[in-house]
């Protein structure tokens, strides 16, 4: 569990730092008449910036290089 956490370090911060950003998002701008689908609920909108700061954080993970066989 502890390997699989630190493996996944930089896409579990962009998931929480997401959401938060998603709530924050919601609570200071969202959407005043309920039609906007992202925006409308606190749920969605952080679902969303969760989604995205994983997306947006896992373009910093470095690949592993593999030995080529000689």
């Amino acid at each position: 569990m502890v390997r699989s956490i630190l493996k996944y370090k930089l896409e579990i911060a962009g998931l929480v730092a997401g959401a938060i950003a998603g709530w924050c998002y919601w609570y200071y701008v969202g959407c005043a008449s309920g039609t906007c689908m992202i925006t409308s609920k606190p749920l969605n909108s952080s679902l969303y910036g969760a989604v995205m700061g994983v997306l947006l954080l896992s373009i910093f993970k470095k690949d592993k290089k593999t030995k080529k066989a000689k």
